[in-house]
């Protein structure tokens, strides 16, 4: 749904970049910044999480976008 508005792009770190500028790691509650590290404007879309937490936000809110 994300790309209907915006250009989606496959990141060299991470697992989608939004317009170019918003970076998005998908994954559990454990994930880590790891694979993030270091890039600017990067988020964590965490499943099994029910509210977000500085970059962390939950997986669920992509589903407003809808």
């Amino acid at each position: 749904m994300v790309s209907q508005a915006h250009r989606i792009n496959y990141p060299k770190t991470g697992d989608f970049l939004v317009d170019g500028r918003w970076l998005f790691e998908i994954g559990g509650k454990g994930k880590t910044q790891k694979q993030i590290a270091g890039e600017q404007n990067a988020f964590i879309a965490a499943e099994d999480i029910k509210i977000g937490f500085g970059n962390k936000v939950p997986l669920w809110l992509f589903g407003f976008l809808y």
